[in-house]
């Protein structure tokens, strides 16, 4: 039934919004350039058979722009972070495109968010638990405090979650996250990225 409601609920979103697609996609690309959709490696649901995560490709709005040192190098995100980029993360309009990553089964409208790859070495074995589902596009952590939650929160938050889906606990996520981001609770205009989190273990 959510596997069903999450492809349903987003076929709906994709078709009333469409016109917000457009509108951001035109956006980002006069504000910061091509390509307009960032993607990057994220990790999925864990295979039962081979006990690993499933790597998948996550699609966002693109929200920093391509500024480099002398030598070439890429500057820090915090330096490429725009204002422009900075007002669609806190919104989280720049997490639309991942409406696709639903309709093609790496995530589900309620879930943990999905970390970078790099750090999957850095998971204790409870906490690698939150990968027993798939991911969200939003999670009970991103309406009980989003960024202004610990590493320990979150993931609790997470397994808690994982260990306890219902239908109705979905349906309280939708709504609080709706709230939290009508009011930017728990949402700043850069945000507590997890390229801290191999520095935190």
């Amino acid at each position: 039934v959510k596997r069903m409601l999450d492809i349903l609920i987003s076929l709906i979103i994709m078709i009333l919004f469409c016109w917000i697609y457009a509108i951001l996609a035109l956006l980002v690309r006069i504000k910061l350039g091509s390509p307009v959709i960032f993607a990057q490696d994220r990790p999925g649901k864990i295979n039962p058979k081979t006990g690993k995560e499933r790597i998948f490709r996550l699609y966002k709005f693109r929200t920093m722009n391509d500024r480099r040192e002398e030598n070439g190098k890429l500057l820090p995100g915090a330096l490429r972070l725009t204002k422009f980029g900075a007002r669609l993360r806190a919104t989280s309009l720049d997490e639309l495109p991942e409406i696709v990553n639903i309709l093609k089964g790496d995530m589900s409208l309620i879930g943990p968010r999905p970390l970078a790859t790099v750090y999957l070495p850095y998971y204790t074995e409870e906490e690698r638990e939150r990968h027993t589902v798939r991911p969200g596009l939003t999670g009970l952590a991103q309406c009980s405090g989003r960024n202004n939650l610990s590493w320990e929160n979150k993931f609790a938050y997470d397994i808690v979650y994982a260990r306890n889906i219902t239908f109705l606990m979905d349906c309280k996520i939708i709504y609080k996250t709706v709230k939290a981001v009508l009011i930017h609770e728990g949402i700043g205009q850069g945000e507590q990225t997890p390229e801290s989190f191999h520095v935190y273990r």
